[in-house]
């Protein structure tokens, strides 16, 4: 897409980025002077923000490093969103959708839905807290889940969870990264605003994901399932296990395939690229 440009040269700016021809930039977002600058240079039609911290090894950085947390988190997105707008530019930020705890007794939990999430996890917090300011402009928010890609990536989830000896056996929805870039790429052509959990339907666990690997990959890999309470005491901020409804995106003709078989797909894929 002509005139696109992408803030935040992590996992997933520099995959989109390549995959959708927009220009990766890294200007701090957090320098208002300078962004605007650039973005009066640039002139780009569309802005993805994919600016965040997710923390490593994982989410519990997230609690003791709470001030680079709301930085990348709440006020880079918002940053970005105020100047897009002073200059009508089409602002899409790629948001979470571990802002939720449960299934909302099976039905999966809605765009609409009130985040039930704050308060267990810093992480969670500062991006519910940033969701809900960006509602109040006229952008795109994209929730996704646990990141699966077609080829090693440390960011990818599959790449992540194969390290673990030990996994929980807990359904989740997740977003596999290959359709995600068809959906957002779908929803940006037509300027759609709003919120948009963008995840395959159905759901899936990591021990489900580690079987199929074995089966796909590496026959030899071990690992054992654990409880949520073992998980639970072994981290520091408590987990977001849920379900997301993807009926929103099916409305708009826009359904990614079932988690199973997308899993099954990237794996594939996967090894093939090892």
């Amino acid at each position: 897409m002509a005139g696109m440009v992408i803030y935040g040269k992590g996992y997933l700016g520099t995959r989109l980025s390549k995959e959708l021809g927009a220009k990766l930039l890294g200007t701090n977002v957090l320098d208002t002077k300078a962004l605007g600058a650039e973005l009066d240079d640039q002139e780009p039609e569309v802005v993805i923000n994919a600016v965040g911290k997710t923390g490593r090894p994982n989410i519990d950085w997230c609690e003791d490093h709470r001030e680079e947390t709301v930085q990348g988190n709440i006020l880079a997105p918002v940053n970005l969103a105020m100047q897009c707008m002073k200059r009508n530019i089409y602002f899409v930020h790629l948001g979470s959708g571990c802002v939720y705890y449960g299934d909302n007794n099976g039905e999966g939990y809605s765009e609409e839905d009130e985040p039930n999430f704050y308060g267990p996890q810093f992480y969670a917090k500062t991006k519910i807290i940033a969701e809900k300011i960006l509602k109040e402009f006229p952008c795109l928010q994209v929730r996704l889940r646990m990141p699966i890609d077609d080829r090693p990536h440390p960011r990818n989830l599959i790449d992540k969870i194969r390290k673990y000896d030990k996994l929980i056996d807990i359904q989740n929805s997740m977003t596999t990264v290959p359709h995600m870039i068809n959906t957002i790429w779908a929803l940006m052509n037509r300027r759609k605003t709003g919120i948009y959990n963008v995840v395959n339907p159905g759901t899936i666990s990591a021990a489900e994901i580690m079987k199929m690997y074995q089966e796909i990959v590496d026959p030899n890999h071990k690992f054992e399932a654990m409880s949520l309470d073992e998980l639970d005491e072994a981290t520091k901020g408590k987990r977001s296990n849920c379900q997301l409804s993807t009926a929103k995106l099916r409305q708009e003709g826009l359904e990614m395939p079932e988690i199973h078989e997308a899993v099954r797909n990237c794996l594939v894929k996967y090894k093939e690229s090892m």
